[in-house]
């Protein structure tokens, strides 16, 4: 795929995607009235439902977690993909196809047709290769797997899979199903050899890579043959494609999503058979690299499914064997480490064993263990420091404090510095005081882009109470606003007085609407604002039946009266506070604004009589 999405294709899926029949998919919907639906929401656990999705709006929110959207934001969340899969996703179930943009008019388009093709073109290959692991040509690939602990059982729910050694056993067959040459490389499948395409893939056990929702986009390959007899390296990956991204795909990802949420927890091992050890040993939060280092893409979809924000929750766990190699990968994660406000842990096996010959020789309890026994990588990036230096010398341990000190300043988590500071003392054996001179001295030195954002959450005090009595007013007006716009006519909306809404979210939502009178979900930029928005367009409006002209004016004037009340009452104390005799003018002035204020409070009651 290339480039950016088009703007008009994204609103044209937004308008046409038919956000009830996509919900439907997940969610259990049953009429609510007023053409809303409600159902159990997906996003927390619930008794009675709260979910409530507006198809004529499409719009959905959940009244119980306060989640909400339009469909895009629903499956974002739902299957933690990011904007540009959700779309495309969105495309395929319409049979749209999508335009990209790169800067040039003569950029190649991917439509959504295509990347259905060789989705299914891996798809049939993943059957293929399953099928000939069953077959006499496969037993030494059966063999190694045998050996490495894996049964029939196990491969077949990995779909673990075999490439014949043959030059193109998968291109005939996957020709005979009518997809072309030019498919069959696209999807990296086939390659062209010197008498014609070939497969990519000969004499090796396979595995099918999916993406977070399940399509089959690659494959990871290991040889069987001997380096005699094959060239190539160990492992062997489908090359990067339209559907295939190596830098954004964790394999195992699609089966250990929902744990990974439930948990809160990701372990993070480096090949597919640790992945499967991992997961049969009932570590099912296991997922690996698909033959790249993990980086900062792999980072943002972890932290989706993690619902990782400025706040520390959850863990992301990172096994690595025990050689220099695996020292080397620990630190690189450390490296990264600042990009996650999760928990980041270390588990190294002390005897060098991956995951996979852990749980061989050792069984399944040995593998959870060493999870369970996971170091915070804070600590083992420090201790790793500290054991490239003498600490029996006087010279070695300054040079090991100004080489470590740096590290505990780093941590974002402010509360844990003091900790770490102390423990740190303790390795050195020097007194706490130095050490958290040396770390503050560290703070301070670091840019400020670095530091740990102070979050202090009023997230609950600023969200209104949608039951609150004394503001049900202020919500009903701009819930008819939102939903109703068209019945707002002449001057209905700006006559308001600018302080009839009382709740800052509800000032803010006004404030809003002034500034685009033809608001949508997209041209909001402050997500507090987007999440009250689908909540009141979402909202049943509390009029009999549909709402009518009658019926929003005469909210709009009891709103109005009450603010008016407000000012009135606001008014007399002030007067009463004059002196008539030696404030004349002043006085006569606020009299007249109290009689013209009363004269709209009575008129404007007269036309709120009935509403509520």
């Amino acid at each position: 795929m290339s480039g950016r999405i088009k703007d008009e294709d994204v609103a044209y899926i937004r308008d046409r995607a038919p956000i009830d029949e996509i919900v439907s998919d997940y969610v259990q919907l049953k009429s609510a009235g007023g053409g809303a639906k409600k159902g159990l929401c997906p996003f927390h656990d619930e008794k009675s439902p709260s979910f409530t999705v507006t198809p004529s709006k499409g719009f959905f929110h959940c009244f119980g977690c306060q989640t909400g959207g339009d469909v895009i934001a629903f499956l974002m969340k739902i299957d933690h993909l990011t904007f540009t899969e959700t779309i495309e996703r969105l495309a395929d179930r319409l049979g749209y196809t999508l335009r990209y943009e790169e800067g040039s008019s003569n950029t190649p388009t991917f439509t959504a047709g295509a990347r259905s093709r060789l989705i299914a073109a891996n798809t049939e290959a993943a059957k293929f290769y399953s099928e000939q692991l069953n077959g006499p040509n496969a037993a030494h690939g059966r063999e190694l797997l045998t050996k490495r602990g894996f049964d029939k059982a196990a491969c077949m729910q990995f779909g673990v899979g075999f490439a014949p050694d043959e030059w193109d056993a998968l291109t005939k067959y996957l020709r005979a199903m009518n997809y072309t040459i030019d498919e069959l490389e696209t999807a990296g499948l086939s390659k062209m050899g010197q008498r014609g395409p070939i497969d990519r893939f000969r004499n090796r056990l396979t595995w099918p890579i999916r993406d977070i929702s399940g399509d089959v986009v690659g494959f990871g390959a290991r040889k069987l043959a001997s380096d005699t007899e094959d060239q190539g390296p160990k492992y062997l990956n489908t090359p990067e494609t339209p559907i295939y991204k190596k830098s954004q795909v964790l394999y195992g990802l699609d089966a250990a999503k929902k744990e990974i949420a439930k948990k809160r927890q990701a372990v993070i091992v480096e090949g597919y058979t640790d992945v499967m050890a991992a997961q049969l040993a009932g570590i099912t939060t296991a997922v690996a690299t698909c033959g790249t280092a993990f980086g900062a893409d792999h980072i943002r979809i972890l932290r989706r499914l993690l619902m990782d924000d400025d706040s520390f929750r959850g863990e992301v766990i990172f096994t690595f064997d025990g050689d220099a190699a695996g020292q080397k990968a620990a630190l690189r994660a450390f490296s990264e480490d600042q990009k996650f406000v999760t928990q980041t842990f270390v588990a190294v096996e002390p005897d060098g064993l991956d995951p996979c010959d852990l749980r061989q020789q050792k069984g399944d309890l040995a593998l959870r263990d060493l999870i369970a026994r996971r170091v915070p990588l804070f600590e083992f990036a420090i201790r790793n420091e500290l054991a490239h230096h003498k600490l029996d010398s006087a010279e070695g341990r300054i040079n090991a404090l100004n080489a470590a000190a740096p590290l505990v300043s780093q941590i974002r988590d402010k509360s844990l510095r003091p900790e770490y500071t102390r423990l740190l003392a303790g390795w050195l054996g020097v007194e706490v005081e130095i050490v958290s001179a040396a770390v503050s001295q560290g703070t301070k030195n670091r840019p400020r882009s670095d530091e740990q954002t102070e979050v202090v959450s009023e997230e609950n005090n600023w969200r209104p109470d949608a039951n609150d009595a004394r503001l049900i007013l202020e919500r009903e007006v701009l819930k008819a606003r939102l939903q109703e716009p068209q019945l707002f006519v002449e001057n209905l909306w700006s006559d308001i007085e600018p302080g009839a809404f009382t709740h800052p979210a509800y000032r803010q939502m006004r404030k809003v609407i002034d500034e685009d009178a033809q608001l949508t979900i997209e041209t909001i930029s402050d997500e507090k604002i987007k999440a009250l928005f689908t909540e009141l367009a979402v909202e049943p409006i509390r009029a009999d039946g549909r709402a009518s002209q009658i019926y929003v004016a005469s909210i709009v004037a009891r709103l109005r009266e009450v603010a008016i009340s407000r000012s009135i009452a606001e008014l007399k104390s002030s007067l009463q506070r004059l002196n008539p005799a030696e404030n004349e003018i002043e006085y006569n002035a606020a009299f007249g604004a109290l009689v013209a204020l009363e004269s709209t409070r009575r008129s404007l009651h007269d036309l709120a009589l009935g509403s509520l």
